[in-house]
């Protein structure tokens, strides 16, 4: 079926008895109470005279974003704004008021657009009841969709203009229950005499402005609303599919390593410490000595060469040189191994370990021998060493911090989409401590 359009002769126009202005009814049979645009006297459209509910109570006025009578296509349809209306709650902490336009068409009926701080709802009555759960964090489900209780507070007319299809009053007092579920919310109103239910849904104001042709651009949203998406949850899932993905190449590039490295033991030999250098005991004491030669298949490819003593509350300190047999090329490092154990009233405790490993990166094949020199705390005890090469050892520790740097943006993005949800709910009923507030990034 196509859009209906709206008939602009459908309108009456009257005189105000309040103020003798002109009255425009836009909203036919269902237009029941019209605030006057001049005086702001609240008159019953049921009354062929207009007769006046309210008259306005203070000088206070709000200005329409969207003038009264604006036309759009909104939704599929033809829309005209035809009615205004604030609504305030007021709490010990202040009070904050947001604004409802009420939109018609003659064939679909009304449906609304509410605003608050730059924040807009396209908003429309429900024609079955949500299912409500109860308790402290009560919750409600419509059209199989799961929302959260927001707020519970009582909202209060302070301003209205145009006409509606109820009898509307400054000072109308109504409890409202608000559940989001972003970007959509549900809402309860309710009255001594009835309760509706609505459904909203977040919308752009840019939209807004060019549906209904409004002049200039629409108020800079402030802050966080209930029922606005969030902008950082879409970009953190989307850093965690990318970082799955690199991470499992990355896994897969560490396999491939662990299979294709050799990690081949190229030299092996125990020593003995006993306060002097007794390499291969009963040989000579000496204060340091070289191991025989031994061989670096390949290209350059890491070294590893490990430590391991027989020290118990002891340490010993070995001061290594790897040196090429045909170029004299060295590379110096000194490692020490310790060990200490004990017991005191926590219990048991140790201290260091019995094996250290060195790794030299890139070391060019070839004939190779290890210059030691060692020192330490033998205490009359003798400490039994070993020194092993390896070569080609594929190594964790660069892959783990690979994984950790892969993981940094899809972390912080999780953390600021956190903050965001933090700063949604420190407006509801259910606001967190200010111990787990986040910060204010929202980009």
């Amino acid at each position: 079926m196509a859009a209906a359009t709206l008939r602009p002769g459908a309108v009456r126009s009257l005189s105000c008895p309040s103020c003798g202005a002109a009255v425009v009814l836009r909203g036919l049979a269902w237009t029941q109470t019209v605030a006057c645009a001049s005086c702001s006297a609240v008159l019953d459209a049921r009354d062929p005279n207009l007769a006046v509910l309210q008259r306005a109570a203070s000088r206070m006025r709000v200005e329409p974003l969207i003038p009264l009578g604006a036309r759009g296509d909104w939704r599929g349809a033809p829309y005209e704004v035809i009615g205004f209306q604030q609504r305030t709650i007021r709490t010990p902490d202040g009070a904050w008021s947001w604004r409802e336009y009420l939109l018609f068409n003659p064939y679909r009926g009304f449906r609304y657009l509410t605003e608050y701080d730059g924040h807009w709802t396209d908003v429309v009555p429900l024609q079955a009841l949500p299912e409500v759960g109860g308790g402290a964090h009560a919750a409600a489900a419509y059209e199989g969709r799961a929302y959260k209780h927001f707020q519970t507070a009582r909202a209060e007319t302070t301003f209205v203009l145009g006409e509606f299809p109820w009898e509307v009053r400054v000072g109308d007092v109504a409890e409202a229950r608000d559940y989001v579920a972003p970007p959509h919310g549900l809402s309860a109103e309710s009255t001594d005499d009835e309760t509706t239910w609505s459904k909203a849904t977040y919308v752009d104001a840019a939209e807004i402005w060019r549906a209904f042709k409004v002049e200039g651009r629409p108020p800079s949203p402030q802050g966080v609303y209930s029922t606005q998406p969030n902008p950082l949850a879409a970009r953190a899932r989307a850093r965690w599919a990318a970082f799955a993905v690199l991470a499992a190449l990355l896994m897969l590039t560490l396999f491939g390593r662990a299979v294709l490295s050799a990690n081949r033991e190229v030299f092996s030999r125990q020593y003995v410490y006993r306060g002097t250098t007794v390499p291969d005991a009963p040989a000579a004491p000496g204060a340091a000595f070289v191991t025989p030669t031994f061989e670096l298949p390949g290209g350059p490819s890491n070294v590893v060469v490990e430590t391991e003593a027989s020290v118990d509350n002891q340490w010993l300190f070995v001061e290594y040189a790897l040196i090429d047999e045909a170029t004299g090329q060295a590379y110096d490092f000194g490692r020490e191994v310790s060990y200490y154990s004990g017991r005191d009233s926590d219990g048991n405790w140790t201290e260091g370990s019995k094996r250290d490993r060195a790794r030299i990166g890139a070391v060019p094949g070839g004939r190779w021998f290890l210059r030691v020199e060692p020192s330490g705390d033998a205490a009359g005890r003798s400490i039994a060493y070993t020194v092993r090469v390896r070569r080609d050892v594929p190594t964790l520790a660069y892959y783990l911090l690979a994984l950790v740097a892969l993981a940094v943006p899809p972390v912080v993005g999780t953390l600021r989409s956190a903050s965001f949800e933090t700063r949604r709910w420190a407006e509801s009923d259910h606001a967190p401590s200010s111990d787990d507030d986040g910060g204010d990034d929202d980009e």
